[in-house]
């Protein structure tokens, strides 16, 4: 069997995870990524998905490139093939820095299936826990050592407290660690009388793909913060203790092509010629996609092209269009006035395949209501599509493909998650839905996917590797419409 190798074998990482969401993870993640690459470390951070937002901060924390580690999409073989993947394509040795979800144990079940902790056993990642403290001190004990011998098969390296009221606070908690458990106290972080993350409806807040304007201020506080509360030296020390990694299984077919996935623009490299052209758009509205789902595309021969609906800049010619999710109900007004979405029913009437994600769908319907304002958008299906205050789906997806379409067969089941505050309102007959779900809200009635022509939209996000045909009939389909075009 072919092998992955990384530069150093030994693959130093840590997990950072903690007793529920909310505590403190999020925080401690930001400070160390940013603080250790303040100390020139080379930080490769993942998330615990699925997630898009704290994805994108850890990214802009490290300044390398995230990837999502999931066990609800990969098997732990996979798992374990995209960290060395993802680990390789540092241009040195570096750090994998992990940020876990929801509490450390908490999963799909009562067996904490595709928990952080089953992450953590996946990859032997050594678990630093950030563990709220507010209001509580000798009971820290308890909580740190029943979770530390909930499970067997975790390496728990260290416990940061978050919240801390003063330094005598702190010094008891310490104490009670000390004399109750074995696991050293790696820092505490005093209580913040404000948070410098604020929440939104999905996570922590965000302003498009570069975040906002003052992120990187924010960021450099989180750092100082870090490095003046945590012994950085000892959190190095137990990351640089997780064993060696030397082999795994591929992660992709052709593990040694060379494909630029370091580029911001993920295109090919100039040892493959790509013949087609699939444009993204990635603008302050649709910003949401897995770096792997455009790393399969461009694998399957496709140049990829970034694009925006918020500009007036022409885009080129294409061969298919990936519209991934976001927040265009943030932007609807400047979406409603687009050149670019009135052209999005063109290139549809014209057979342009066409794949759109929760947001992108969003923009593919009549228009976007929100409480007594309504923007129309392009129109590609007879559906509006009204936000709303409450989670309207929320969580993973599962079900199998019931209709004909370009991307996958009938009968596929089919695995992804879906995270939206708008739901639909339809106009006249309701349209045949291509993906029927087991589990998850979808469009209506356990149903998602309105499939028309060679446009696929749905509410529901994939992950590619879970997915493989996913790219590699996109890519037929955009070659199909290149030789329709060019035969016309």
């Amino acid at each position: 069997m072919q092998t992955g190798r990384a530069k150093n074998p030994l693959l130093p990482r840590l997990c950072v995870s903690a007793l529920s969401g909310g505590g403190g993870k999020t925080l401690l993640a930001l400070g160390l990524a940013r603080a250790f690459t303040g100390r020139g470390l080379v930080v490769r951070p993942f998330k615990k998905g699925p997630d898009y937002i704290d994805a994108a901060w850890l990214e802009l924390a490290a300044g390398q490139p995230v990837s999502n580690l999931d066990p609800f999409f990969l098997p732990p073989w996979r798992l374990r093939a995209l960290f060395v993947h993802a680990m390789r394509a540092a241009d040195e040795d570096c750090l994998g820095l992990v940020e876990g979800n929801r509490g450390l144990y908490d999963g799909l079940d009562s067996a904490g299936s595709c928990s952080t902790a089953a992450l953590a056993r996946a990859l032997d990642c050594p678990v630093l826990l950030s563990v709220n403290c507010s209001k509580m001190t000798r009971t820290a004990a308890a909580l740190v050592r029943g979770i530390t011998a909930f499970e067997p098969g975790l390496d728990f390296c260290g416990v940061v407290f978050n919240r801390t009221g003063s330094a005598r606070h702190a010094s008891a908690l310490r104490r009670a660690i000390e004399e109750y458990t074995d696991l050293p106290v790696l820092g505490a972080l005093p209580r913040l009388s404000e948070n410098p993350l604020p929440e939104r409806h999905m996570g922590i807040a965000s302003w498009g793909p570069v975040l906002s304007d003052a992120a990187e201020t924010v960021l450099e506080r989180l750092a100082a913060f870090v490095r003046e509360n945590v012994d950085a030296d000892a959190v190095l020390a137990a990351a640089r203790s997780a064993p060696p990694m030397e082999k795994t299984a591929p992660f992709w077919p052709e593990e040694d092509s060379e494909i630029c996935v370091n580029s911001p623009h993920i295109t090919t490299s100039g040892a493959l010629q790509p013949l087609l052209r699939i444009g993204y758009v990635r603008d302050s509205a649709l910003w949401f996609y897995y770096r792997e789902n455009l790393e399969a595309l461009a694998r399957e021969g496709a140049e990829l092209t970034r694009l925006s609906l918020l500009d007036e800049a022409p885009w080129p010619e294409i061969d298919g269009l990936y519209l991934g999710g976001g927040f265009p109900e943030d932007c609807a007004k400047a979406l409603s006035a687009s050149a670019h979405v009135a052209l999005l029913r063109r290139l549809a009437d014209r057979g342009l395949p066409i794949y759109a994600e929760c947001g992108g769908f969003m923009l593919l319907s009549r228009g976007i209501r929100r409480g007594d304002e309504f923007w129309p958008m392009s129109g590609v299906f007879p559906v509006t599509t009204r936000f709303c205050d409450k989670p309207q789906g929320l969580g993973y997806v599962e079900g199998a493909v019931v209709a004909e379409n370009p991307y996958f067969p009938v009968g596929l089941g089919l695995r992804g998650h879906e995270f939206h505050y708008s739901r639909c309102e339809w106009e006249g007959e309701t349209p045949v839905c291509a993906l029927k779900l087991t589990r998850g809200k979808g469009m209506r009635e356990g149903m998602d996917a309105l499939a028309h022509n060679n446009v696929w939209a749905a509410y529901t996000h994939i992950f590619a590797p879970a997915a493989p045909c996913w790219a590699r009939n996109f890519v037929k389909a955009a070659r199909r419409f290149r030789m329709e075009q060019n035969s016309a």
